[in-house]
């Protein structure tokens, strides 16, 4: 993704938002929103900031494009915690931890196609 504009579109369209309700979430008019995304404006810190917030991504992500997976696409914060976590634990621990999760997704998804 090349600008800030065309990320704010297609996140908006990955949460299904129209140009409206993204704008109302945010404080501003949809024409302000199409400003962004088609005719190359560029939005202002704050509202950047209240952008991030209302299509679940990082200021960072709208302003470079960098995207931080582990943050950025957990939304349930008690499981980010919990994966924080896991990270100060040892290998052999983080390898059992692995394993555990790997084998309940493995049944999960062979229940869904038995299902």
């Amino acid at each position: 993704m090349n600008d800030i504009g065309t990320r704010i579109k297609i996140l908006r369209k990955k949460h299904d938002f129209t140009q409206s309700q993204l704008a109302e979430k945010v404080g501003l008019t949809y024409v302000q929103i199409g400003r962004y995304e088609k005719r190359g404006a560029i939005p202002s810190s704050e509202v950047i900031s209240k952008l991030a917030t209302a299509l679940n991504t990082t200021v960072d992500f709208l302003i470079n494009g960098n995207e931080n997976i582990s943050e950025n696409h957990l939304s349930n914060n008690k499981i980010l915690n919990l994966f924080k976590k896991i990270e100060t634990l040892n290998e052999k621990d983080k390898e059992m931890i692995i394993t555990f999760l790997d084998a309940f997704i493995t049944k999960k998804q062979i229940q869904q196609i038995v299902a």
